[in-house]
């Protein structure tokens, strides 16, 4: 079992920048495939940027290739998110979320956090 709870969202002007945390308790945190997913209103969840156990695979959206930085340190069972240029189409609620195994399909997540709002003004 884990739990997650997200923190960082906020208000900010295009081209600022944000910095997302993902906490995570229970056991074997190092074991699971994180992943950032973010939703705007009347959409369906996306997929954003992955992580995997050691950080050396980190796959992301097309859409915040360049920007968005996602990190992960396992002594402390936190994940980051660094956003940089933000755009207004990246408002949503970004939520974090774990899994044995890897997906970039919000559907095959089992844990996920309750959500940080990101709202980017133009």
């Amino acid at each position: 079992q884990v739990q997650l709870v997200e923190s960082g969202g906020g208000l900010v002007q295009a081209g600022g920048s944000l910095r997302l945390s993902c906490a995570a308790s229970g056991r074997a945190f190092s074991r699971y495939f994180m992943v950032w997913f973010r939703q705007a209103p009347g959409t369906e969840r996306e997929f954003v940027a992955a992580i995997d156990w050691s950080g050396g695979w980190t796959p992301y959206a097309d859409s915040v290739k360049g920007r968005f930085t996602i990190s992960r340190v396992n002594a402390n069972n936190t994940i980051y998110l660094q956003m940089n240029s933000l755009k207004p189409e990246d408002t949503g609620v970004y939520y974090c979320a774990a899994d044995p195994i890897a997906s970039v399909m919000a559907a095959k997540y089992h844990y996920w956090g309750q959500g940080t709002q990101v709202t980017v003004s133009s």
